[in-house]
């Protein structure tokens, strides 16, 4: 029953084998959103993104389950409390954080996710951070520098509102993912996703909605292929890749889910170098050698189950 007495378990296969596809879908994401950030705003976008995922699970969950699901009061509350972290509060803080700041910076800050969720894990569950584990974060952390780095002309710039706002999204993210560990004693992933992304929806229209600038047609069909990116944006990657994060959260842990997301901007280098015409040197090599080692080493068991 005690989720937390599987964490010595090895990673499954099956686990990791879903999560690099999460992976993948958000490497191509950030290209998408880069293409659609010249078409829409950015909160209005955030929204549309947002809204077409929860159209897409919503399906999902009349089609598996044949009716909306029976949650109590307490339940709500809480996922109300990871949506507002995990959708509103870090689709907000992320979207003017980046606008503030560099693409260099937002990468890098990104890619101290699994380290604050491996730290929250360690505060709120007693996860162990073994020399292991700490030595999986920094050699993955390690990797992304040398990829977001090796572009000409990168440079780390002075620290400022912009980047706060970014470091207290990843902060946003790993909270509510706390929170979704604890609901996965209770609930089935497809459940928690739906609901929380119901209401992180409901909050960001809201937001929109009330927004200074009024939202208008010219607005929200800027044209055809936009909107192939925003249905790819919501169903794929926003929609499927966070049933495949919760449902990781719920097998084995938010520590060790979250080191995963160090593939994201490799990933996200590599498409954008594929899509959109970016130059691939050596440290990219080296990026994906030290994440893949990293990755490996970070989700590894603390010790072995004694015979």
């Amino acid at each position: 029953m005690n989720r937390s007495a599987a964490a010595p378990v090895a990673t499954p296969a099956s686990v990791q084998g879903w999560m690099l596809l999460a992976m993948v879908l958000w490497g191509v994401n950030v290209s998408a959103v880069k293409a659609l950030t010249a078409s829409f705003e950015a909160l209005p976008l955030a929204a549309l993104r947002m809204a077409v995922a929860c159209v897409a699970l919503s399906a999902v969950v009349l089609w598996r389950r044949g009716g909306l699901p029976l949650l109590g009061a307490r339940q709500l509350a809480a996922m109300a409390g990871c949506a507002f972290l995990m959708v509103y509060a870090n689709q907000i803080l992320f979207a003017h954080g980046l606008q503030r700041s560099t693409a260099t910076n937002g990468a890098l800050i990104m890619a101290l996710s699994p380290l604050v969720s491996a730290l929250m894990a360690a505060l709120v569950f007693g996860e162990p951070l073994t020399p292991r584990r700490l030595l999986g974060v920094a050699l993955g952390f390690a990797g992304v520098v040398a990829v977001v780095l090796s572009h000409p002309g990168a440079t780390l710039s002075h620290a400022g509102l912009g980047d706060l706002m970014l470091a207290l999204s990843v902060i946003s993210f790993a909270v509510g993912g706390v929170g979704v560990q604890r609901l996965a004693r209770q609930l089935d992933p497809l459940s928690m996703s739906w609901v929380i992304y119901l209401i992180g929806t409901a909050m960001l229209i809201v937001h929109a909605a009330l927004g200074p600038s009024p939202l208008g047609a010219a607005q929200l069909f800027p044209g055809a292929w936009p909107w192939v990116l925003v249905l790819f944006s919501g169903v794929a990657a926003t929609a499927a890749g966070n049933l495949i994060w919760n449902r990781s959260i719920s097998v084995i842990g938010i520590a060790r889910t979250a080191v995963f997301l160090y593939w994201v901007p490799v990933f996200g280098v590599g498409f954008a170098a594929l899509l959109l015409g970016e130059t691939l040197t050596v440290w990219h090599l080296f990026g994906f050698a030290a994440v893949m080692g990293g990755t490996w080493l970070g989700t590894r068991p603390a010790n072995k189950p004694s015979s």
